[in-house]
Formats: C-alpha cells, structure tokens, sequence
C-alpha cells in the first residue's frame, strides 16, 4: 500500500506555481508534531527523484524535541540517515506564509527508512489497514477536530485567554452552537475554508462548541489513510491561518480546568471490495440486538482493547484530565445507540450511513496512530466474534462500573504489559513509542510540576 508520489508532482506544480521559493519538508512524529527541513526550490526534484535523508532520531524525539536514548534511534544506530520520499498530493502552498512557500509531506520508504520506519507513524496505519484489507474488509473514517482560538497574548495573570470576536470582545459565554459566534470568527473561517478547498481538504461543517472560543469543523469520511492524511494536514493549517490572524489555535486536550475539553471524535465503518457499507441496520435492530454481527463484534473488540491501546488515544498527562463525569467526554468502556454518554456511540441516519463514532480520543493524539489503535481493536473484535453485551440506554455516567484510567502512567504500564499490542502494533514500534512516553513521563514529574500547563501549550 506504500506509494510515493511521481515526479511529474514536482514538476507541474513548479511549473503552476513559479512565484514559489521554499518548500517545507515534513514527516509526523509519533507526538503528532511535524518535523522536517526547509528546501529551496531548486532541491524538489531531487526529492520526488531519490527521497530525503532524515536522520534516524527524527522519529524518536520528546514532544520538547529532545533526542530519547531508549527508543535504539540514537547512539546505537550512529544516527543513520534514514530515505524518506513524499506521498502524493501533500504538495500545497501555504498561504499564511509571508514568502511564497509550500509544504510537502514524507514518510520513511519501507526499507531504505531503516531502522526508522517502524516508528514512522503513518507506516503503522498502513500496516493495520493491510490486515483488514487481506481479509474483505476496507475501513473507512472521519475526523471530528476540536480546538480552542487563543489570544496570542496571556491575560494579565499570564494564563491563556479566547481570542478578540470580530467586534474586538472577548468571548466569555459557552453559547454552545451559537451561530453568532460563527460570525464573530467568519474573517478567520473565510481563510481557512478557502485554504482547506485550495488543499483539497473536504472541511464541512462548523460548530461553536461547548466552551468560550471553542470551534469544531468536521471533515469528510473516506478511506482511511487518505482522511488521516487530511487530518494531519488539516490541523497544520488550521494553526497557521489562525497565527495568520493574530490567534492561537489550541489543540490541547484540557488547556482550561474549568471549560470543556477538547476532542477528536473518530468515525469509522468497514466497507466490501465494492464501497458497501458492512455495518448497515437499521437503530432498532441494533438496539435489541440484532443488526449487523460485524458492527457488534466491531464494537466488542474496541472495548476489549481500550486500555491496552488508550496511551495511544490518549498520549500525554493533559489529556486524562478531560475525563470527567457531565463533560461530554467518556468515563468508561461503554457504548450506545445515539447516545452521547458513551465511549463508542453508534450516530443516527440512514442505514447505508451506518458507523461508530470513537468518543475517546483528545485533540492532542496523533491521527495516524488513533486510527491504527481504533482499526486494530475492530480487527481483534471480527477475529474473536466479540460481543459488546447490551448498549446503555440513557446516561451513561451514572451507570459507570468500570471507569477508565485517569492517570498517565496507567496507561504506559497497560500498553507495556499488552501481548495484543506486541502482535497489533509490532514490537519495534513499541520499543520507540514507549521510549518516547516514558522519558517525557519523566522529565513531566521530575522538572515540570503537574499542574504547569505551559509544557503542552506550545505542541499541543
């Protein structure tokens, strides 16, 4: 499934764009923060020609973009180049740059990005996809991205405050799905729906969310790789138009104890050879338990599989704080037929529409490695015909039994002793992803202080 992109990219958009000068390399680490070079417009062939050397610790960084011993990336390997090559498509301007720039995304080549490409987060996805595919199965997903728009100035008291309306106010009231607060933001949403249709990222619909200064904007579903790929890039630009606008865009998962958190809702099916839905019933069958087998046994490997996989959902001591009861973020390995108290929600609609929405994931995780984990729970669910049991009727906080954890390390020691893991995900993998939480796990309770939220803010 790994396909670079031709050169003939490269050579029509420098033919279609003369007036560019820079182009930014990038590759996702595993904390979701692009990482890359900065060529000049003479080197793009060569990339398109024979890749990109990227020395090995790029995929083995802190989220403070510091080298991690552990992840074998580092002094072992001699910090070996590593031959990445750009995927088709991610070549686009960037129109918030002050010169004329475009930015191109790259993954490790499957062998010449040894011994980096298993740590390449994308390479994991592709991995997990394969799996399903050799069996009939063709996933197909959306995102729901959350974020808050942030002065880029603190307050007087040096915290965090939402961005100047329009109408040079501040927005202080939740005013959840408010349209005037749309059209406080509309010179910013303009930009940034003009951007995303010049990207050829499908953005649809815009809500205010459930705090001050909380936006969300849904993305269109398809396969999966081509919609996380979306994601990635979506999320860079929505930054960047917002900085292009004096703002901040937030993506942290709790940057305010008293305000809502900050999501990333997944949508996924499972598709035939042929585009159909595997997952149609309709909501009553589903509810009395009949439906589709395959949804439920869907449903059951997710929930199986949640703890084992949550530091993937979940990556960083911020995001555990979003977890609390009332708060439209899930408290426990539940599901439910329309029903928002859940971790795993099946939405209305038409039957041929039918999919689950993964309620678990912060705004801080990565999209390639949400997905891997997601896809890789289905997987284990269809391969041991699981059953999820009854779906929660009503609130599903106060029927909580089980709750998730709310404390980071649990999640670390879940997934490092997890054999399901080991086999889904691969050890290699592992060996750098784990590194990686566990060193930043360390610096957090050793240099920073728990409560000093200014160690998220700026990667989040």
């Amino acid at each position: 499934m790994t396909t670079f992109a031709p050169v003939q990219e490269a050579q029509d958009f420098l033919t279609n764009n003369p007036d560019i000068e820079l182009i930014e390399l990038f590759i996702l680490d595993a904390n979701g923060v692009p990482r890359g070079k900065l060529l000049h417009r003479e080197e793009l062939l060569a990339l398109y020609q024979s890749g990109r050397p990227l020395p090995s610790t790029m995929l083995g960084l802190s989220i403070q973009g510091e080298d991690v011993e552990d992840s074998g990336l580092v002094w072992e390997v001699g910090d070996i180049d590593c031959r990445a090559y750009p995927l088709p498509g991610s070549l686009v301007r960037l129109p918030w740059r002050q010169m004329p720039t475009a930015a191109v995304q790259v993954s490790m080549h499957p062998t010449e990005g040894l011994p980096a490409t298993p740590a390449d987060p994308r390479q994991l996805l592709i991995r997990v996809i394969e799996q399903l595919e050799a069996e009939g199965y063709y996933p197909v997903m959306a995102c729901e991205l959350e974020f808050y728009l942030l002065d880029q100035k603190p307050d007087a008291e040096g915290r965090p405050q939402p961005a100047l309306d329009a109408d040079g106010g501040r927005p202080r009231q939740t005013q959840v799905y408010g349209l005037r607060e749309l059209e406080q933001i509309e010179p910013f949403l303009r930009d940034l729906y003009a951007a995303c249709k010049a990207q050829g990222i499908p953005a649809r619909t815009a809500i205010s969310e459930y705090a001050p200064g909380q936006v969300e904007i849904t993305l269109e579903h398809g396969p999966v790789l081509a919609a996380m790929d979306q994601a990635v890039r979506y999320k860079r630009l929505v930054k960047g138009v917002a900085h292009r606008h004096g703002m901040q865009a937030c993506f942290m998962a709790k940057p305010f104890d008293h305000l809502a958190g900050t999501g990333m809702h997944m949508h996924v099916s499972l598709a035939d050879a042929q585009g159909n839905n595997l997952f149609a019933s309709e909501l009553s069958d589903i509810r009395q338990g009949a439906g589709t087998p395959l949804l439920r046994q869907a449903v059951g490997g997710m929930l199986a599989s949640l703890l084992d996989s949550l530091l993937l959902f979940c990556p960083n001591a911020n995001s555990y704080r979003r977890f609390q009861a009332n708060s439209y973020a899930p408290l426990a390995p539940t599901w439910g037929v329309d029903n928002r108290t859940v971790s795993l929600r099946v939405p209305g609609g038409p039957a041929p529409t039918r999919h689950v929405e993964h309620r678990i994931c912060g705004a801080d995780a990565n999209p390639y490695l949400a997905a891997a984990a997601i896809l890789a729970g289905i997987h284990r669910g269809i391969a041991d015909r699981l059953d999820p049991g009854a779906p929660v009727e009503g609130n599903g906080y106060a029927q909580a039994k089980t709750l998730l954890p709310t404390e980071w390390l649990a999640s670390i020691q879940a997934l490092e002793r997890s054999d399901w893991a080991r086999d889904a995900f691969g050890a290699d993998f592992l060996k750098v992803f784990l590194a990686v939480k566990r060193a930043e796990y360390r610096q957090f309770m050793g240099e920073v202080g728990e409560q000093d939220w200014r160690w998220y803010l700026s990667n989040a």
